[in-house]
């Protein structure tokens, strides 16, 4: 009987503990469901806008890269502890600032830079015509740094007074651009990468093709640099006149002028007039506490948030009948459906469409910061401005930091194009490139063998070598692709496409040589081109809508806990150089994974923004 009893009693047993199993998985559901709730409710709280102590310093203090539209990261981001890398909307920055020139509540502005990181010039130059207008009013402008590399720099130099710690530097260093070239290692591994492409500058596929930068590359690529560097001087000499005579010196010769201070990096950038002084955090903090009184414990001066700053204007906002609908195009251009950050064809083409239907939108501005990608979503994008205009609605394109190639394409049905000085654009070319993987696979020892029904058939699998007809098709293509692209300028630009070929062949121009070459319209900033947009439109009293898709509650989770703006020592944590060199070759080798164009055609830039 007691043998007969231990069956039964191990099941009980077994189901006894899969039970407690069971209820202890439902009570960790259920602790990670509340958690998440909790995070939630938090964040909504500490988002609800404070109210403005009177008299107080607006503090701009951005941590991150400055963007047009937040990146949304997968969750993996998240497991493995993020990028290290935080977003701050360019927007947020500049409504912050020039609503605060005419804010009674707002005394000053008070600027640290040490956590911006990764910005353009294009950007910088949008942020530093709100601050003089700010200047204009009469308000101050303050601004320390524990050291100021060049974009900080930028930031600070539009201040009345800036401040630098005694043991920092000023390090300004001219622009370059580097690219990794992946021939040797390609060759290493027995790839070859098919290249079809049409424009003498068009470098795109190069890093792909070459072990160095071509003499095309290179010239165009000095062109635009040197107008950049050029452009860089001329702005903070007219920010601070005193550094202006010997901005070009404390550059070129660094060493003597470092030599000439002892050795001591903050006494040669006081000594060039870079800074009007040296503090350190304490004495930065007792400057602002004399200058505003004091405020929380956190700064120790009286002062607002950025971020509360620009919660309560979007609560003040009042509602207006009229809109001007901005779209943002932000990221490599890509077929299909695709998150913020990204340009997908078909999801910017539906948000087009959306503020076209909506009566309430007067006239579109599609803000581009994209080095292109996709030509079939390129086109997408395109054709969706058009049939707003033929709506009767004004559309104007902002460029920002870069609007080329494929980036340039859509700017193509705009009433008006406008653009930064410094942004880059052009590179009117187009290229296709498919890799040949069956050297690989050899060295592997695999083979792939096989029938088609045709000789076209399974001729762009890339484990076999490129069918010839594929090739002499591709070509075909990229030929009269290129004849469609100028053929699409021209109609827009009214011009011939003999004189945009002239300024095409895949050449990059900063947006002040574009305008030279009757490539933009208007030289200016996001705010002008809306100002543009509404004058078009006959319209006076309006509002600025930013038509974006709602974000699912797991993506704004996710935006909430990757982009926070704390002051964590892994928000201000800066990755080391190791780090980052390692992290550009990833990206630029994960840049591959992002061509899906169905006709393996593309319209895309190899150029950085300065």
């Amino acid at each position: 009987m007691e043998h007969k009893a231990r069956p039964g009693f191990i099941r009980r047993t077994l189901s006894g503990i899969w039970r407690a199993l069971d209820r202890i998985r439902q009570a960790s559901l259920n602790l990670i469901f509340l958690a998440v709730v909790a995070f939630l409710v938090a964040g909504w709280l500490a988002s609800r806008p404070a109210p403005l102590p009177p008299d107080a310093a607006l503090l701009i203090a951005p941590k991150g890269q400055l963007v047009e539209q937040r990146s949304v990261k997968s969750p993996m981001s998240l497991l493995q502890g993020g990028d290290g890398v935080h977003q701050v909307l360019l927007r947020d920055v500049v409504d912050a600032i020039r609503s605060a020139a005419t804010d009674s509540r707002v005394k000053a502005l008070v600027i640290e830079t040490d956590g911006l990181s990764g910005t353009s010039l294009a950007k910088l130059e949008e942020i530093a015509a709100a601050i003089d207008v700010f200047r204009q009013t009469g308000k101050k402008v303050h601004a320390w740094g524990r050291h100021f590399d060049q974009a900080q720099y930028h930031l600070a130099a539009h201040a009345d007074e800036v401040f630098l710690n005694p043991d920092g530097y000023v390090l300004l260093t001219g622009f370059a651009r580097y690219p990794t070239y992946f021939k040797g290692l390609f060759d290493q591994a027995g790839v070859k990468m098919q290249v079809f492409r049409v424009g003498t500058y068009k470098s795109f596929v190069e890093p792909y093709t070459r072990s160095d930068m071509s003499p095309e590359d290179r010239e165009a690529t000095r062109l635009y640099l040197d107008a950049a560097w050029q452009a860089y001087q001329a702005d903070i000499a007219a920010a601070r006149p005193k550094a202006a005579a010997g901005l070009a010196r404390y550059v070129a010769d660094a060493p003597a002028q470092l030599a000439a201070a002892g050795g001591d990096a903050a006494a040669m950038a006081r000594s060039a007039g870079l800074v009007d002084g040296l503090k350190t955090a304490d004495e930065w903090r007792s400057h602002l506490v004399g200058l505003f009184g004091k405020g929380d414990e956190a700064r120790g001066f009286k002062h607002v948030e950025m971020s509360t700053y620009v919660a309560r204007l979007r609560e003040e906002a009042p509602q207006r009948a009229d809109k001007i609908g901005v779209v943002v195009a932000q990221g490599a251009i890509v077929d299909g459906e695709q998150p913020p950050g990204s340009v997908g064809g078909d999801s910017v083409a539906a948000l087009i469409r959306q503020a076209r239907e909506d009566d309430a939108v007067k006239a579109v501005v599609l803000r581009v910061d994209s080095p292109g990608g996709s030509a079939t979503a390129s086109e997408v994008i395109r054709r969706e401005l058009e049939l707003t205009r033929r709506a009767g609605k004004p559309v104007l394109v902002s460029m920002g930091s870069v609007a080329a190639s494929g980036g340039y394409w859509i700017s193509m049905a705009a009433d008006e194009v406008w653009a930064s000085p410094t942004t880059l654009t052009g590179s009117i070319g187009i290229f296709a490139m498919l890799p040949d993987l069956s050297g690989p696979f050899g060295k592997l020892g695999l083979a792939v063998d096989g029938v088609g029904t045709t000789p076209l058939a399974g001729g762009v699998d890339p484990r076999r070598p490129l069918d010839p007809q594929i090739a002499s098709l591709l070509q075909q293509s990229i030929e009269h692709g290129y004849k469609r692209f100028l053929g699409v300028v021209a109609g827009a630009r009214k011009m011939s496409p003999e004189a945009v070929d002239a300024v095409a062949q895949g050449r990059v121009w900063l947006g002040s040589q574009a305008l030279e070459r009757g490539l933009v319209d208007k030289l200016g900033g996001l705010d002008a081109v809306l100002k543009a947009a509404a004058a078009r439109a006959a319209v006076a009293d309006y509002e600025v809508s930013y038509i974006e898709k709602p974000l699912s509650p797991r993506d704004q989770l996710l935006v909430r806990l990757l982009s926070n703006d704390d002051e964590s020592e892994a928000a201000q944590r800066r990755p080391s150089i190791a780090e980052q060199a390692l992290a550009r070759v990833r990206t630029e080798l994960e840049g591959l994974a992002l061509w899906n164009d169905p006709g393996h055609v593309y319209l895309h830039c190899l150029c950085e923004a300065p």
